[in-house]
């Protein structure tokens, strides 16, 4: 996955992910990081295979990846993030050699991923990957976390 990888070394991705990274060094709830960026994709990859959807492994990683790096930009300016993401990605991909109808996928992914999709489509996977990436039945400050019951991961099994 040579694009893959070309995101991640890419000038504006390090860049967005430093600023990411210092917003977020002192927060006490789950930390928007490649650990949490690459489990999406590995667990939106095993959901589409398992429900026979039809998908690149490059374009789930590709969000996976790029879904929050617009985050520091929501602390700062007070954009939504899948917004300010979905700017920052889509020269991203143009840059690693992403066709125009790989982009949309990967942008549509990233635009809807906060928001519940039907789950036999791509973007319901990914969404449902996301939220399956955090690991809120251990976590120790659930009790303060502002997420809707619904959205919080309370179990181990997929």
């Amino acid at each position: 996955m040579k694009r893959i990888d070309a995101i991640w070394r890419h000038e504006t991705y390090q860049s967005c992910l430093k600023k990411l990274n210092a917003w977020e060094e002192k927060r006490e709830f789950c930390r928007h990081t490649p650990e949490h960026f690459l489990d999406v994709a590995r667990i939106t990859w095993i959901l589409a295979l398992e429900a026979g959807i039809p998908a690149k492994k490059e374009i789930i990683y590709a969000a996976g990846l790029l879904h929050d790096i617009g985050r520091f930009r929501q602390y700062e300016e007070g954009i939504p993030h899948e917004q300010a993401s979905v700017r920052i990605a889509e020269g991203i991909l143009r840059d690693c050699g992403f066709e125009e109808s790989e982009r949309e996928q990967v942008l549509e992914l990233i635009q809807s991923h906060r928001t519940k999709q039907q789950e036999k489509s791509l973007s319901g996977l990914f969404y449902k990957g996301d939220k399956l990436s955090r690991n809120c039945f251990s976590c120790p400050v659930r009790d303060k976390c502002d997420w809707p019951e619904e959205k919080k991961n309370l179990s181990i099994g997929i």
